[in-house]
């Protein structure tokens, strides 16, 4: 189901709000100057040290040295999606007080403000300013008032904006003293790729970093943190630091603590897979592939499809191609014998739920019950290795109000996690498990997660990222399907369109880099290993939209795996054990007379 880039809705939402804002004029008011006593209390608003003191969203922000208004930096900062990039410190002022705050903007739809005053949070903003415009305001801190934030921010799905020599000036507030290095540093819940931690609070602290080996690897605001995208059976060493206003502590006593062994799950793969679907159910114009003739290319087949009664059942249900339909069909007495045949050889065979056909939707336990035990009986039927999770269509989307994709509460979403673990924990550390969604499903929730702060969005929006992620010491495989998507922005916040290597290139840098989750950098999706990630593509043009040629699939390995043939766009590391690649499908790649398969073999030397 092909989708497109940002929804049109935006557009819509960006142009009401604009028509509200200037129906009620201008919020700006002319500010008298500040008298000659007041302090500068704002901490590098002339962006000449960087981004030190403030803190931009959804990594939305970043020092450019042109255009200036003065000096040699500004700021620049991005809307990306839900994200308005939003660039804010927070500083310390007196009760009872006026304060005059200013900046220099330029760029489109560009806010100055002030939040937390105690009395009326203000705000000033400018359409548009070609040039260098001066946002001023003023506002007066309420009795019990310490301390105000004052941001910048653009407006949703707008261009870059810039901002400099922001100044707030008035009565200067005790200073803020830095916080004391956090203690009681302790390691909790350990698995093979992450480390739970968590300390005692420091006082005057607003958040704090962790370090891993004295390298900072995560931001925090409270007391606890996990650690992500570790390596099994491995020690590391970590530290903490409490922020505030006026710096960074000196950092905490280590603490150290081990990964458990083993994680990613699933009987042991060649160190660069390619993995296909068998039309085992059904046939369409590539023709029915038995089992025994599947190429020995192939090291995972998945069976396609598992599909069931109803959309809610989860009962699902799985039968040879009929005879009618495929007259060239084994018995289902060889079909198994097949599949012994290729498990002896080396290969894993799986059943493949859903497709697009097959919408399953496990809205209630009983539903998840019910799939566990089907899906079972299949395995035991056939005597297969594990299970493919190929959900599309409206299979899983999120409730309004579910936001978080670390601790899901959408009842389809918590089930099929449920239902997962337990198959996993029934069939123990040989079970492969592997999950085929969509773009739509994945890396738009870089932009997008589920209806979106305001409603209105499509809930599917990411949907698949809570599943990913409570069973990534658990998952085998991810192999996105980059085909049939409409254009996915990438972690250089440009559009990237399928058909090419650029959009395999950007989609699994994504998948091994990590990225915020609808822009909130307080929600990072974290990387998966390389050896949980192969790329989905279609075997030949007739397979799907979006067919890359061989040519293009070897410049996005070579980009992946040795930092080479990238083009524009430029990659987050190099991953030499990148697991390898999955298609749609083996029969399309036999009618397109094995052409996938053989630029595969070819690559890496098989």
């Amino acid at each position: 189901m092909e989708r497109t880039g940002p929804p049109a809705r935006f557009a819509g939402l960006l142009a009401a709000c604009s028509a509200a804002l200037l129906a009620a004029g201008s919020l700006a008011a002319v500010a008298p100057q500040a008298a000659a006593a007041d302090a500068e209390l704002a901490r590098n608003g002339g962006f000449e040290a960087g981004l030190d003191g403030w803190s931009c969203t959804g990594g939305s922000g970043t020092v450019v040295n042109a255009p200036v208004h003065s000096g040699t930096s500004a700021l620049k900062a991005t809307p990306a999606g839900s994200d308005n990039a939003n660039c804010s410190q927070t500083v310390t002022v007196q009760p009872d007080s006026t304060y005059t705050l200013s900046a220099w903007v330029q760029g489109g739809y560009v806010y100055l403000g002030a939040s937390g005053t105690g009395t009326t949070d203000v705000s000033t903003w400018t359409q548009s300013a070609a040039d260098w415009k001066q946002l001023t305001t003023t506002f007066r801190t309420g009795p019990s008032t310490t301390s105000v934030t004052v941001y910048t921010h653009g407006w949703y799905g707008t261009p870059a904006y810039y901002a400099d020599d922001l100044s707030l000036t008035g009565p200067g507030g005790a200073p803020v003293e830095l916080p004391a290095a956090p203690t009681g540093l302790k390691a909790g819940t350990v698995t093979s790729s992450s480390v739970g931690l968590s300390w005692t609070a420091s006082p005057g602290a607003t958040g704090y970093n962790v370090y891993r080996g004295g390298a900072k690897v995560l931001s925090v605001t409270g007391p606890s943190a996990t650690v992500t995208g570790l390596t099994a059976s491995t020690a590391y060493s970590f530290q903490v630091t409490a922020t505030n206003s006026a710096g960074e502590s000196a950092k905490s006593a280590a603490v150290q603590a081990t990964t458990a062994a083993g994680g990613g799950g699933g009987g042991r793969l060649p160190a660069h897979a390619l993995v296909g679907y068998l039309h085992a159910s059904f046939a369409n114009g590539s023709g029915y592939t038995r089992m025994a003739d599947v190429p020995d290319s192939w090291d995972v087949i998945d069976l396609a499809f598992g599909e069931p009664t109803s959309v809610t059942s989860g009962d699902i249900r799985f039968s040879l191609c009929p005879v009618a339909e495929c007259p060239n069909v084994e018995s289902a007495a060889d079909f198994k014998a097949a599949i012994k045949a290729k498990q002896a050889a080396g290969k894993k065979v799986l059943i493949s739920i859903g497709g697009q056909n097959g919408q399953v939707q496990l809205t209630t336990a009983a539903a998840r019950d019910t799939f566990v035990s089907s899906v079972s009986r299949i395995i035991d039927e056939y005597g297969l290795d594990g299970l493919d999770i190929d959900f599309e269509g409206h299979s899983l989307s999120l409730n309004t109000g579910d936001t978080d994709f670390r601790n899901p509460t959408t009842p389809v979403v918590v089930n099929l996690i449920s239902a997962l673990k337990t198959l996993k924990a029934k069939y123990g550390e040989k079970f492969v498990l592997t999950m085929a969604p969509e773009t739509f499903f994945v890396q738009l929730g870089y932009q997008y997660y589920g209806s979106g702060p305001w409603g209105g969005q499509d809930p599917r929006a990411g949907a698949y990222l809570p599943v990913i992620h409570a069973l990534r010491d658990d998952l085998t495989l991810l192999h996105v399907q980059d085909y049939n998507s409409g254009s996915i922005m990438g972690l250089d916040n440009q559009y990237h369109s399928m058909g090419g290597a650029d959009f395999h290139i950007a989609m699994t840098d994504m998948l091994l880099t990590g990225f915020p989750v609808a822009g909130d950098r307080t929600k990072v999706f974290p990387p998966l290993r390389p050896d949980q990630v192969a790329i989905g593509l279609p075997a030949s043009t007739q397979a799907g939209n979006g067919h890359t040629s061989p040519a293009e699939v070897t410049k996005a390995l070579n980009c992946l795996t040795r930092k080479t043939d990238c083009g524009s766009y430029a990659t987050h590391g190099t991953w030499p054990d990148l697991r390898g690649l999955m298609t749609w499908s083996i029969n399309w790649d036999r009618f397109n007379k094995g052409e996938f398969s053989k630029n595969f073999d070819a690559y890496f030397g098989r």
